[in-house]
C-alpha cells in the first residue's frame, strides 16, 4: 500500500493498490480483528483520497443498513440478494 503523500502534502488522488486497500478497510469496518487497524485507518485516510472516500462511504452504508433494516424481518434470501447487489455496485464502481 502506498504510504506517501503527494508532493504538495495533500492526499494522493490515486491509490497504488485500490482493491487490496478497499478490502482491508471493509474488513476493518466489518469488525474483523486486524492487527494495528487504528493505525492503518489513520494512515490510509490521511494520505489517500480514494481510501478516505471509500472508508466513509462503506461506513455510511453499513450504518444506514443497520439503522434502517434491523427493525424489519427479512428472509435470508432477501438479505443475500441485498448483499450481492451491494457487491456488484462496489465492483462496478472500481
Amino acid at each position: 500500500m502506498d504510504k506517501e503523500l503527494d508532493k504538495s502534502g495533500q492526499r494522493k488522488l490515486e491509490c497504488a493498490d485500490v482493491s487490496r486497500c478497499f478490502q482491508l478497510l471493509e474488513r476493518i469496518i466489518d469488525g474483523n480483528n486486524i492487527p494495528d487497524s487504528k493505525e492503518i485507518i489513520q494512515e490510509k485516510l490521511a494520505k489517500c483520497q480514494p481510501c478516505f472516500e471509500h472508508f466513509h462511504l462503506e461506513k455510511a452504508i453499513k450504518e444506514a443498513i443497520h439503522t434502517k433494516c434491523t427493525k424489519f424481518c427479512m428472509s435470508e434470501d432477501m438479505k443475500s440478494d441485498i448483499r450481492k447487489k451491494i457487491q456488484e455496485i462496489k465492483l462496478d464502481a472500481r
